[in-house]
């Protein structure tokens, strides 16, 4: 058996440590991008061996981020975002495409890798409403009480908060679905959290839980030392107290695709799903207020 890689995890950034394969620097790499070691090129290679295409499963989450926000800061009319986990800066950032369709829309990018946060404050603060804060999604009263980023959003309004590409790097025993209610209860109404996960489809599909299972022990095992694939059920636990927008909770490609299929869905891009949940307002029953009888 492979001796288990080391955990990293959201707790334990990597930062500029390159003996020690870093989340975002992978993610980097199967995106094309220069900001990676040799020591995270071997982690996503391991990954490869099982999930030859796994690097398309990276530029797919990209496009569903990007028809998102787009949905967000347009028709839904949302402009604040708090996008968590952000990374290394890529093509196509998340204020980019917010503030294409409004470009008064704030965007506040938090990570809690240092080498993270060096790079965006660089490349991504390019006007007054964007910028890029340190900031661990686990961090106690979670980051929507974290000062240095409230002081760019108003909490009593509207939110969006984006968890792409991040959960799955949390395991089990840090209680993720615990951690988005928290989240949740937090927001105020109108608000929308938007998530992707690896997917474990179980019984729904023995093939792909076969692959789902075998890509998850190349993260855990051999690569990274996270990215655990989570059944459908344990991930709409993250979207309790919201409504998911149709098609709810679904293979990425499936949430308001920009055109029919190019080519077949590869088995990579399937285990993966995402959703975007509102808050919606609660109701409020007006008080019957009986007049007083006459004496």
């Amino acid at each position: 058996m492979a001796e288990s890689a080391p955990r990293t995890g959201v707790r334990a950034p990597v930062g500029v440590d390159t003996t020690r394969p870093s989340i975002a620097r992978v993610y980097d790499y199967s995106l094309g991008g220069k900001d990676n070691y040799d020591v995270d090129r071997v982690a996503f290679e391991q990954v490869l061996e099982f999930a030859p295409r796994q690097g398309d499963v990276s530029r797919m989450n990209r496009r569903w981020l990007h028809r998102v926000v787009r949905y967000l800061a347009g028709p839904a009319g949302i402009d604040q975002f708090l996008d968590i986990g952000a990374g290394l800066p890529t093509v196509g950032n998340t204020h980019q495409i917010a503030q294409q369709e409004n470009p008064e829309a704030k965007v506040v990018y938090v990570d809690n890798d240092p080498v993270c946060n060096a790079h965006g404050r660089v490349l991504l603060e390019q006007n007054e409403n964007t910028h890029y804060v340190y900031g661990d999604i686990l961090e106690e009263g979670t980051l929507l009480e974290n000062k240095q980023i409230m002081q760019y959003l108003d909490p009593d309004r509207p939110v969006a908060i984006l968890v792409c590409g991040l959960l799955h790097h949390l395991e089990d025993d840090l209680d993720p679905a615990g951690m988005m209610h928290e989240y949740v209860q937090r927001l105020s109404a109108g608000s929308y959290v938007a998530i992707t996960n690896f997917w474990d489809p179980g019984d729904e599909d023995f093939q792909l839980h076969a692959l789902a299972k075998q890509v998850e022990r190349a993260f855990t095992e051999k690569g990274l030392g996270s990215g655990w694939y989570r059944t459908r059920d344990q991930q709409l636990k993250y979207f309790e107290g919201l409504e998911l927008i149709p098609p709810g909770l679904a293979e990425l490609e499936d949430w308001w695709p920009s055109g029919p299929p190019a080519r077949i869905r590869l088995p990579e891009e399937r285990v993966v799903i995402g959703g975007v949940g509102y808050k919606r307002h609660v109701a409020i029953r007006p008080t019957v207020i009986s007049p007083r009888s006459e004496k």
